[in-house]
């Protein structure tokens, strides 16, 4: 094992604190649900990046490239300034919801390039003009573009065309659990000298200003330079320097004055370090104070081209930190180095595995530490101004049970730094196979009594926990149990199975008894976290007054019974009680099955022979419905819902069998509405899925066809046919319309910064490859299908997986022209070398041209791409007799 595997080992003796230390501070604090105690429940306008510098949060801390222990109860990150900004650069900056054209868009550009799962090694990379940043230009003209024309950023203020910026590389490395030490590498690229302040800032989480606990910590200096840290809980530590500067203290404390025109306690304030550099108020700071609150302040010129280096470390007390500080950078890493090659042991490509390292590196750092008490948060706190009454049945009132403080897997650290819930299953399959214990964790975590409702529901997101995404948690955990079993010699982890399945049976109740409105097994889901998706926003009542009967809620729904199923039947080989448990989630899929081909406009069922697509129907309120026909992501999510089971696995769940045969021969009308169920293969598999051979082919061919969903990068969310003839649809003498919109969203729907109708995402993409090669176990070589639609060429369903696997690798790779598509084409960061090779995974991608679009940093689910960069004889297999059909698709298995 490698040292890296050995240090991960640890936490399942109980002897590990390697990740007791971590990149657990947020990207971004301010515009948080958690900050606001507004009357009109407005986060955005509550709080702002403006505010953020003064005001102590409550709930959380922010910082460029920030760290802290898993309680957040001692921050340290970066901070700069190059003279020329209005305020120095302590977090990044970015427009609120209110602000951007479609909706909140950091305006930064940072990269995360290196990580271990134990955080032993971390690397960074932020890009700070050397010119004033364009804070108002960004404003102002993101303030002037309407929804139709794309987003202002960063690069088109031209900031950077004359290379006259920084590229600052902050490092982590520990010498041993709770032993950091740092390296800050500034490198001027531009050819000019330029001076720049470089602001390590190490502080205390405020804990005591509001009325629980009025313990306050210390950071003091000492005579050597160096401070010392003091802290109940952390113990007594040193922020070592390299190199001697001054130290500015200040405390973690709301500026009052500023803010609301109230008078300060003291003169030192969260600000003070800006209040003294940028507008020189000496009285803003400390040299020597016993504050909460510190940065250093190194000043430095760099020479053109060339680069300077800080060197930092805290720990305990150590009279020698520096002596062994470089030799200590290169084991840890030479580990990383190490543990990633064996990761990638089969990947060739030094691309692929740039591009995957890259991924798993986001994905690590955009852990945080996420701090919630709802019941605390609406009544307000004992030495705080209480908030208005009306927040007492406000946003969120209905979850006060909810009480989080834990390290979770965000969607995007700045643009979505709370936890979503079908977001964070996605996250646990890449990371399952680099970090399993961390994956299983994650998935444990949302099922625990104060996270999920007591009605069984899953927290959606601290926007609307009472949201609906959709159902994928069983999903994940079976995947992850199979990546984890197989780097454990084939030892499947029972215990977390069986942990998680027992709450995940309450969560498919919650669904049963509030999203099938009438018990028909029809499921209106709602949001369901496919945002504009649909012609009426789905999450709020409809103009009509009826309901939507879903596809894709009552797909999901089909998948989630499946996917219950199996892990029954997994658990069944140990304990035979779960063998009636299997039983229960088959029958109910099959009446869902039942009622997708019952329901709907005329009782047609969700499915249309006419244009071979499954559409959502509108019911009316006078029981007249119709069928909302177009052609998107819903139709083709029937396609999740496909299992295929071993007959051997039958034989060894006797009573399941016998339950299955009884059932089978007692509603054949039910039975014959699912593919191939009672036919085995020449493998001896049987196959239950949602679509019989003809109806999946008939899907695959839209999904084939370049001039429906097929794009260059993958599969769109929408059918690229709207973009000349988008569907109209009229109610009660209303219009409304959909139409293709492969990049930005032109409405307002969901804020305007999320789109369904044209783009390409990678968690769909994703859960398509896996279908089709479930498929394709079942059906084998002998089923082929034309591919792409109209090229005359014929692949078998393994082939059609890899084919689209390779098309979404595209959105990464280098072209024929040497450019990577999500950099859209500014042409800096395609040639520039500084820039060239620096990933970021974007939220979703241009239907057509591959251009990154939305949140930049949501490695969460587009780091599923470090799956699919796995090579082809890991990606799938080529022959049925390579997979094994007990175990489902797995993209890392041969």
């Amino acid at each position: 094992m490698t040292a890296e595997e050995l240090r991960l080992q640890k936490p399942l003796e109980g002897k590990s604190k390697w990740k007791k230390w971590g990149p657990y501070v947020s990207d971004r604090q301010w515009g948080t649900v958690r900050e606001d105690y507004s009357a009109d429940g407005k986060p955005w306008d509550y709080l702002t990046h403006d505010m953020a510098r003064s005001k102590a949060y409550r709930w959380g801390e922010d910082g460029i490239a920030g760290i802290s222990d898993n309680e957040q109860l001692l921050c340290f990150s970066v901070c700069f300034w190059n003279k020329k900004d209005p305020i120095i650069k302590e977090r990044l900056f970015g427009l609120g919801g209110n602000e951007g054209n479609h909706g909140e868009d950091v305006k930064e550009l940072y990269y995360y390039l290196d990580s271990t799962p134990t955080h032993s090694y971390m690397k960074m990379l932020y890009k700070y003009p050397q010119s004033e940043f364009p804070y108002s230009k960004l404003v102002e003209e993101n303030r002037k573009r309407d929804k139709l024309q794309p987003e202002y950023e960063l690069m088109d203020t031209g900031i950077f065309d004359e290379d006259k910026y920084f590229d600052i590389f902050v490092e982590y490395a520990k010498a041993t659990e709770e032993d950091l030490l740092i390296k800050i590498t500034i490198h001027n690229r531009g050819d000019e000298d330029a001076a720049l302040h470089v602001l390590p800032q190490l502080w205390f989480r405020n804990t005591w200003s509001w009325g629980y606990n009025n313990y306050k910590p210390h950071l003091t200096s000492c005579d050597s330079g160096n401070v010392l840290v003091d802290h109940q809980a952390l113990g007594h530590l040193t922020l070592h320097l390299e190199k001697a500067a001054p130290l500015l203290f200040c405390e973690n404390e709301t500026n009052t004055k500023r803010l609301y025109g109230v008078d300060n306690k003291t003169s030192l304030l969260k600000d003070g370090i800006n209040e003294f550099l940028v507008n020189g108020n000496k009285k803003a700071v400390s040299s020597n104070a016993d504050t909460t609150k510190v940065a250093v302040n190194y000043e430095v010129v760099v020479k053109g081209k060339e680069s300077t280096t800080i060197r930092l470390r805290l720990s305990a007390d150590n009279k020698q930190p520096f002596e062994d500080f470089e030799s200590i950078f290169k084991t840890r890493i030479d580990e990383a180095d190490e543990f990633y090659a064996s990761v990638q042991n089969d990947v060739v490509s030094e691309e692929d595995k740039m591009i995957q390292r890259q991924a798993y590196a986001g994905m690590l750092w955009s852990k945080q530490f996420y701090y919630y008490d709802v019941d605390e948060w609406l009544k307000g706190d004992p030495a705080q101004p209480p908030p208005s009454p009306a927040r007492l049945k406000g946003r969120n009132h209905e979850w006060k049970h909810l009480n989080n403080a834990n390290i979770i897997s965000m969607p995007d650290k700045w643009e979505y730094p709370w936890y979503a819930a079908w977001d964070l299953a996605f996250h646990c399959i890449p990371i399952s196979l680099i970090d399993p214990h961390f994956a299983k964790g994650q998935l444990l975590l949302l099922t625990k009594d104060w996270y999920m409702h007591p009605n069984g529901q899953f927290p959606a997101y601290e926007w609307l926990f009472s949201d609906v995404n959709p159902p994928v948690h069983a999903w994940a955990t079976w995947r992850v149990y199979k990546n984890d079993e197989k780097q454990h010699n084939g030892k499947g982890d029972t215990a977390f199975l069986q942990a998680v399945y027992h709450r995940l049976l309450i969560n498919f109740t919650w669904w049963v008894n509030r999203k099938d409105a009438e018990g028909n097994n029809i499921f209106e889901g709602g949001f369901l976290g496919l945002d504009n998706i649909g012609v009426f926003d789905r999450s709020a009542p409809l103009p009509s007054g009826g309901t939507i009967e879903q596809a894709d809620g009552t797909s999901w729904m089909a998948m989630y019974s499946l996917n219950m199923m199996r892990i029954a039947l997994e658990l069944s080989r140990t304990n035979p009680v779960y063998q009636d448990m299997a039983s229960k989630f088959f029958e109910h899929f099959l009446y869902i099955a039942g009622a997708m081909a019952s329901m709907g406009d005329k009782n047609s069922g969700l499915w249309d022979d006419e244009d071979n697509f499954y559409y959502d129907t509108l019911k009316m309120k006078n029981d007249g419905s119709v069928k909302l026909k177009v052609r998107s992501m819903v139709g083709l999510i029937p396609l999740f819902a496909v299992e295929v089971i071993d007959h051997q696995l039958l034989e060894e769940a006797p009573e399941f069998a016998k339950r299955l045969k009884w059932f089978l021969n007692n509603r054949p009308d039910l039975a014959s509405l699912v593919s191939r169920w009672q036919d085995k293969n020449e493998g001896e598999k049987h196959l239950l899925s949602l679509l019989r051979g003809h109806r999946m082919k008939k899907i695959l061919e839209r999904v084939l066809d370049e001039n429906e969903f097929l794009s260059e990068y993958g599969v769109r969310s929408l059918s690229k046919v709207y973009e000349k003839h988008p569907y109209e649809f009229e109610l009660n003498g209303t219009f409304f319309n959909i139409h293709y919109s492969p990049g930005e969203s032109p409405i307002g729907m969901f804020g305007g910064n999320s789109n369904w109708r044209g783009p390409i995402w990678m968690p769909v993409n994703f859960l398509i490859i896996e279908s089709i090669k479930r498929f394709h176990s079942y059906y084998g070589d002998d089923f082929r299908i034309e591919c792409p639609k109209g090229s005359g060429e014929y692949m078998s369903l393994a082939e059609v997986a890899e084919y689209l696997s390779k098309r979404l690798s595209k959105l990464f790779l280098k072209d024929e022209n040497g450019r990577r598509p999500f950099n859209g084409a500014d042409d800096k960061l395609q040639r520039d070398p500084n820039f060239c090779n620096y990933i970021l995974f974007y939220e979703h991608f241009h239907g057509d041209n591959g251009r990154g679009v939305g949140a930049s940093h949501q490695t969460g689910w587009t780091g599923s791409i470090a799956n699919l960069l796995q090579p082809k004889k890991d990606l799938f297999a080529s022959t049925n007799e390579e997979i094994k059909a007990s175990e489902p698709l797995d993209l890392q298995s041969k």
